[in-house]
């Protein structure tokens, strides 16, 4: 093995390279054995339980009510030196306080709320399979399998879960079975600038992940979660990537129009125009300034009465005129100007409830952390955007 726990500033408990990793080379190689998956859990006191249930469970469900069980089972689990390297808390927004969910930008706090709401109906339709597992503990089962428990468990595999091909079961739902727990593996912390193959391995029945770049020895190994912008991290994972390449700042419809003309008569069509076409979402502010899909956009409501049934050229990214592309850059600093002045607003809510709630000052800075990088993106797009309106005068 090349690699061994360790902890280092900023990202806490990772795994160190041994020796100097070359692109290509093996990272890590674990055994089938050692994976924990649905067939981990129907071959358990579990399986009898779960084959005979109806309607079939969810390969999720086996997962998160094996960890569950486990977890109580404490010195009698043989899966307890896994269980004990595990977060005994996680920070997803599901974990979150909600006067701390209030905080998250509105793309994000939407999500957040509408994952609780699923996670909550999730684990209140599994409580009579739960209950039928009473002859498993000497213990009430409500008193094991609470809310708390299983949102602990959930957290564990959204989180922690590698990707393994579909395996399809009787005794499961339809759902994909694609997750498995991966002891050791999932100590790699995510980076956005590395590059590797994962994947299990059919013939040495593996999960194996190969380096794309070099690594030094004595640095800490990472991996990739995915090309991901913050939000999405912290929605799926509970942390935010410092200079995130991926990070990226959404514009939602009504900001959209926030600085046009409220006399435009065409504004329904227009909208209207963008939704047929999939240009009213994902819309963004990042790094390199506004997106191609902002800027089409804003191009489109732009439009003059006479430019109108140009519209099509415009989502096929031509040039209508000077003043229809002066006209989107401006609206785009004015929507850009009007974030940074709401993100400095949220950094100050932030801090002020920082000094007064000192039990949540852990989320806070999680919270903290999301709108500061925020606004180093939106300063950047201004800036460019300053440069793009400084040509047309």
């Amino acid at each position: 093995m090349n690699l061994t726990p360790a902890r280092f500033p900023g990202t806490g408990r990772g795994l160190m390279s041994k020796i100097s990793l070359q692109e290509g080379q093996m990272i890590i190689s674990l055994p089938e054995s050692c994976l924990l998956t649905t067939d981990t859990v129907i071959r358990s006191y579990l399986g009898a339980y779960i084959a005979k249930w109806q309607p079939p469970l969810s390969p999720l469900l086996a997962l998160c009510t094996f960890l569950v069980a486990e977890k109580h089972a404490g010195d009698r689990s043989v899966w307890k030196p896994y269980l004990e390297v595990l977060p005994k808390a996680y920070t997803c927004p599901v974990c979150l306080e909600p006067e701390v969910v209030d905080l998250l930008p509105k793309p994000l706090k939407a999500k957040a709320r509408e994952q609780r709401t699923r996670l909550q109906a999730f684990f209140t339709s599994s409580r009579d399979f739960f209950s039928s597992l009473r002859p498993l503990f000497s213990e009430a089962v409500e008193s094991i399998f609470s809310y708390s428990a299983f949102l602990w468990a959930w957290c564990t595999v959204n989180t922690r879960a590698v990707y393994m091909k579909p395996r399809r079961r009787r005794c499961f739902s339809a759902e994909p079975d694609t997750y498995a727990l991966a002891p050791y593996l999932d100590l790699l912390n995510h980076s956005p600038d590395v590059q590797v193959q994962a994947g299990f391995n059919e013939e040495t029945r593996c999960y194996e992940i190969r380096t794309v770049s070099s690594c030094r020895k004595h640095e800490e190994v990472f991996i990739c979660y995915g090309p991901h912008d913050n939000q999405r991290l912290l929605l799926e994972y509970g942390f935010v990537s410092i200079h995130n390449p991926h990070a990226c700042v959404y514009v939602s419809k009504d900001i959209l129009v926030k600085y046009l003309p409220s006399t435009d008569k065409q504004m329904k069509k227009k909208i209207s125009i963008l939704k047929d076409h999939d240009f009213i979402e994902n819309l963004t502010f990042g790094w390199d300034g506004p997106s191609w899909r902002l800027l089409t956009a804003l191009k489109l409501l732009c439009l003059e009465a006479e430019e109108f049934t140009c519209w099509k050229k415009v989502l096929l990214g031509e040039i209508i005129s000077d003043t229809n592309e002066k006209t989107s850059l401006d609206i785009a600093q004015k929507i850009c100007c009007y974030f940074i002045e709401e993100t400095n607003a949220m950094l100050q809510k932030v801090s002020r409830m920082k000094a007064e709630e000192i039990a949540l000052i852990n989320q806070l800075t999680l919270v903290e952390t999301l709108w500061t990088e925020e606004l180093k993106i939106l300063q950047a797009s201004a800036g460019i955007l300053n440069n793009l309106q400084t040509a047309f005068t």
